[in-house]
């Protein structure tokens, strides 16, 4: 075998016969080709009748190659990316998120769409700096965009200035110095206990069910939407394995965890007797109690929960406290907690946070003299 080498790293093409290469333009043959992929690894392809078109395909492939941010110079990717519009970048951002869902992919679409592109669709990559960050986060404010919207709609443009940054687009990030948006403690409206029994009586069944695993385990309303019998792991542990997702309407791998991954969190005791209670009752599909009260082959309707909400509220004969919503069900799981001296750690575990620095932002204020507790402790070690 007999082969020709072309451009330093653009690779070889040859033929298998036991022709020379000489008499390779004369013999029917086809043409085979040998080049390293962009991962790296050698690879041939074969099928190319003349040399011409194994040349032209080795070409292309040098020239894809060679186009790679990875391999271009820094001052190539300033000139190739520095101009390109907002929405172009994201385009081919996008395109490299492969480990992203359909729910996630459909949450991306929607802050693109509502949020990012509104605002810089047209702006060239090169322009972006603190500043510039800093006023998107001050108009979304001014705009009452959610606090919830912000944090994603922020994490998304960090996510594609973080990648810029690291294609040499800025000397600076332009991340540094901005202050994201923040979570206030003081919106985390938790009922009493004794509004949290107001609630439950008012409520139908099926509020009441989840109403219970939300105060009584911590779940996120979707993850209460998807209780299973089967989860009961023991008298006192419930398996959180999945969530109703709002946007896919489907069953969905839990927030921040990968198909599979499950979390064990306290089960007390009314709360497992309410998931008895309403199994029961009402009967069970594959173990699910809760079902689209139209057609019992779909999960759970998130609205249902709303439209619950709604009729206590508009009743009247609750004392809800002013702005609680129904994740301030949730809140009161993590304020019973941390008003019983359970360490926070275990609390962040529980409520399936990514990261303790978030429960820390929303429930540290809950921690009953903390450092008033600490101060005490700390001078009876001085004292001895």
């Amino acid at each position: 075998m007999a082969a020709r080498n072309l451009v330093h790293g653009m690779g070889t093409f040859f033929k298998d016969c036991e022709h020379p290469q000489g008499r390779w333009s004369r013999c029917s043959h086809e043409y085979k080709i040998r080049y390293r992929s962009a991962a790296g690894r050698q690879t041939e392809e074969s099928g190319f009748p003349t040399q011409a078109e194994a040349i032209d395909r080795l070409t292309e492939l040098y020239r894809a190659k060679r186009a790679r941010p990875e391999n271009q110079t820094k001052a190539d990717r300033i000139r190739k990316y520095g101009v390109m519009q907002f929405g172009a970048y994201v385009a081919e951002w996008k395109a490299g998120q492969r480990d992203l869902g359909p729910a996630s992919l459909k949450h991306l679409d929607s802050l693109l769409e509502h949020h990012l592109f509104p605002a810089f669709h047209s702006r060239r990559m090169g322009t972006f700096d603190h500043k510039v960050v800093d006023a998107f986060i001050q108009t979304m404010e001014r705009n009452g965009v959610g606090l919830a919207t912000q944090s994603n709609a922020f994490d998304k443009l960090k996510a594609i200035l973080l990648d810029a940054h690291r294609l040499g687009l800025y000397d600076e990030s332009p991340l540094d110095g901005v202050k994201p948006p923040q979570y206030d403690p003081k919106r985390a409206v938790i009922p009493s206990p004794a509004q949290l029994q107001g609630i439950r009586s008012s409520a139908d069944d099926t509020f009441l069910l989840i109403s219970d695993l939300m105060s009584g385990c911590g779940l996120r309303n979707g993850e209460a939407a998807a209780v299973n019998v089967n989860n009961i792991v023991a008298e006192d542990v419930y398996r959180v394995t999945e969530q109703v997702n709002q946007t896919t309407k489907g069953y969905a791998p839990l927030k921040h965890r990968k198909e599979g991954d499950y979390r064990d969190v306290p089960l007390p005791a009314r709360t497992r007797l309410s998931i008895l209670s309403y199994a029961d009752k009402y009967g069970t599909v594959d173990g699910y109690l809760l079902r689209h009260p139209l057609d019992i082959t779909k999960p759970f309707p998130y609205y249902y929960l709303q439209n619950e909400w709604q009729r206590i509220k508009r009743a009247g004969g609750v004392d809800i406290p002013e702005g609680m919503t129904i994740y301030g069900l949730r809140h009161f799981f993590a304020s019973n907690c941390l008003g019983h001296n359970i360490p926070i750690t275990d609390v962040a575990e529980w409520m399936g946070h990514k990261s303790i620095d978030i429960t820390f932002k929303i429930y540290r204020h809950l921690m009953p003299g903390s450092i008033g507790h600490a101060a005490q402790v700390l001078d009876l070690g001085l004292a001895a």
